[in-house]
């Protein structure tokens, strides 16, 4: 999700589920290090909020997590599932499904040097790997490391042939391996990721596993994080419809705002909100468009909801 939940986006999301854990968006350790510190800034309505750290040096992970824990992140995930050329040339992300003992090495690094939890989130596989072995080997070694939990994205990644976008769709998605290795390890905690596009959906996987992850279905259509609080937790919506979070974004819109930040930065990431609703795309076109200019304000956001019809189609989370 690089370039995507960013502290904007999460500060969105937040406000439609008090309860779900919130990831950012893969930082590298060079980064994290050398980097800016305003790059691992966030808002303190967002927690709980983890980072994900992309590397493959013991040390500088261990460099990065410190730096994270002192920013005051929840949990330290370190990420073993991105298929990307610029991660593989960084040897980091999915190529390291290769190489499980380097990846527990790690783990053990940044939990000698954090008290927060460490996490790890992996595939089953790449290229030719067999997936049972590979996912066997890669549990055995993080949590022998000492991992909290392992995320894994039910799909093979094609590091030679296919395009990250297509790693996201073409390799075929096997929950029953995952749900067979969490039944090997009942007392880990193990979650599940990759195609899962409704509540509903997630309500089903947590049958077998112990949480479930959701990326792009989350960002596109971002009313479904309204149904995480009551559906998956048993407690009150944190609002009750999509209108209502807008109000309750205005807040912290508007301090952005003040501090010089456009209001695209922030809008692009709401524009699924009211997808399926009459007026959504008249929504999205007026947050393309006047909400790029720079006078672009509350008054544009507040614009952009009115067209929206306010009586939800049957089906709709509000």
């Amino acid at each position: 999700m690089m370039d995507w939940t960013d502290r904007h986006c999460r500060a969105f999301h937040r406000i439609l589920s008090a309860r779900a854990l919130l990831y950012t968006e893969m930082v590298t350790t060079g980064a994290v290090i050398h980097g800016p510190r305003e790059l691992l800034g966030f808002d303190a309505a967002e927690h709980p909020v983890a980072l994900q750290l992309g590397g493959s040096d013991p040390a500088d992970l261990a460099h990065a997590a410190r730096i994270a824990a002192e920013f005051g992140y929840a949990e330290v995930n370190l990420n073993v599932g991105c298929p990307s050329d610029r991660v593989q040339d960084g040897r980091f992300g999915a190529c390291l499904m290769r190489e499980p003992a380097l990846v527990g090495e790690c783990v053990a690094a940044m939990r000698a040097a954090i008290t927060v939890p460490v996490t790890v989130k992996c595939r089953i596989g790449v290229d030719d790997q067999d997936p049972e072995a590979a996912l066997a080997a890669m549990a055995e070694a993080v949590f022998a490391a000492g991992a909290a939990a392992l995320i894994v994205h039910a799909r093979k990644a094609w590091l030679q042939g296919l395009s990250p976008k297509e790693n996201r769709d073409v390799p075929p998605l096997d929950y029953g391996l995952v749900h067979r290795l969490k039944a090997a390890h009942p007392q880990r905690v193990i979650a599940i990721n990759g195609g899962i596009r409704t509540i509903a959906d997630a309500q089903g996987q947590l049958a077998h596993v112990d949480g479930v992850m959701m990326g792009r279905a989350a960002y596109q259509n971002p009313a479904i994080l309204l149904d995480v609080d009551w559906v998956i937790f048993d407690t009150a919506p944190a609002v009750s419809d999509g209108f209502e979070a807008l109000q309750s974004f205005e807040p912290y819109v508007a301090a952005r705002l003040a501090e010089g930040v456009r209001l695209h930065a922030m809008t692009r990431h709401i524009l699924g909100l009211f997808n399926g609703r009459a007026g959504a795309r008249a929504f999205r076109r007026h947050l393309a468009t006047a909400g790029t200019r720079p006078d672009a304000g509350l008054h544009t956001l507040r614009d952009a909801a009115a067209l929206v019809s306010r009586e939800a189609p049957a089906g709709l989370a509000a």
